[in-house]
């Protein structure tokens, strides 16, 4: 796994993580708010992958609940832009699964690359 940050300006960074799977990444371990989201799935072209987001620096995948679930369809890619930000009070956590919801832990057969800006 490839995990980076980069500062953008006015005070934003972009979070690349090139293979995002079941063990939860904490992007920022304080208050953060989220403008955009790129969810690459296109190396999993049988399945849908599950992007996840937590509120919180500790996580275990498959026991706490997310804040944010996002269905990513097989060999896709999607942005999404949140104009206004979602804001993330405590910290912001990632993963992505092959379930949605609380459960599910498995990390998809192939790399999902994640690609975010936030501040």
């Amino acid at each position: 796994m490839a995990v980076t940050n980069n500062p953008l300006l006015s005070g934003a960074a972009l979070f690349t993580d090139t293979d995002n799977a079941g063990t939860a990444v904490v992007v920022k371990a304080s208050s953060a708010v989220l403008y955009e989201l790129e969810l690459d799935n296109t190396a999993n072209a049988c399945a849908a992958s599950y992007f996840k987001a937590w509120n919180t620096g500790s996580v275990t995948v498959g026991t706490t609940v997310p804040d944010l679930v996002v269905m990513i369809p097989a060999a896709t890619k999607i942005t999404l832009v949140f104009p206004s930000g979602i804001t993330f009070g405590t910290a912001m956590s990632f993963a992505t699964t092959t379930a949605g919801g609380t459960t599910g832990s498995t990390g998809p057969t192939s790399d999902v690359v994640v690609r975010a800006v936030y501040v």
